[in-house]
């Protein structure tokens, strides 16, 4: 299977491009800002012909450049029915501080709206996309439409599992719940729920940040430690993530 990642704009968002290998079909995961360019290359490189966007969240650093590139390859976009709304309205979602970043980083050249063509996620527990079964799996608390997709490895290939988490989980932290739809209980229920039944060896492929595994995010990572150790207890959880 073919993964490659890069990040994009100045929140360093990591978008994906997803393939079972060279001159196959391909979907691509969170195209943050400047996004565009790195899928061309990517697309270029590797022979791929794009058939989807999944979002994992409706954040603007997420779905920055979602309308262009699925005008550009005439795609539908995935996303849970839940943050659709902040598609044609990054604001609804955003603290003060982010609304002042968006302004700063647009020229004018971005207007948001939604693309051609949206597909809402509603309940469903698979995908079937450029010949890959993707897993979905609705993990509210982040935002109430956070969504996290998951892709099973084949032990004859060597291939561990994958998750792609979002702004859900990352490497040594989770996601920030103080912004509008976040919720503390829903996060900590969404973690014991979806990440702590994962495989140890499936790789985190997070919203920011570095790769990681689900066994090592289990044994080093405070929030899911303190969900262990005390499974009835929500968290405490960090602010600016």
């Amino acid at each position: 299977m073919l993964v490659s990642g890069f990040p994009t704009g100045p929140l360093g968002n990591n978008c994906f491009v997803v393939a079972n290998g060279p001159g196959q079909e391909c979907f691509i995961v969170d195209p943050g800002k400047d996004a565009l360019a790195g899928i061309e290359q990517l697309v270029d490189e590797h022979q791929l012909t794009p058939v989807a966007v999944l979002i994992t969240h409706g954040h603007f650093d997420h779905t920055w450049s979602l309308s262009q590139v699925c005008q550009k390859y005439g795609i539908p976009a995935y996303i849970h029915k839940a943050d659709r709304f902040m598609l044609a309205d990054p604001m609804a979602g955003m603290s003060s501080e982010f609304k002042s970043l968006i302004n700063q980083m647009n020229d004018g050249s971005i207007q948001f709206g939604e693309p051609d063509e949206v597909r809402e996620i509603d309940g469903e527990k698979l995908l079937t996309l450029a010949g890959i079964d993707v897993i979905v799996d609705h993990a509210p608390g982040h935002t109430q439409g956070t969504t996290v997709y998951r892709v099973a490895g084949d032990p004859l290939e060597d291939r561990p599992p994958v998750a792609f988490t979002g702004d859900f989980l990352f490497q040594g932290s989770i996601g920030r719940t103080d912004l509008p739809g976040g919720d503390t209980a829903q996060m900590s229920e969404s973690l014991r729920t979806v990440i702590l039944p994962m495989d140890d060896d499936t790789v985190v492929l997070p919203g920011h940040g570095a790769t990681s595994t689900v066994g090592v995010e289990r044994t080093h990572n405070p929030y899911l430690v303190q969900l262990i150790e005390s499974p009835q207890t929500d968290l405490n959880l960090p602010e600016g993530n």
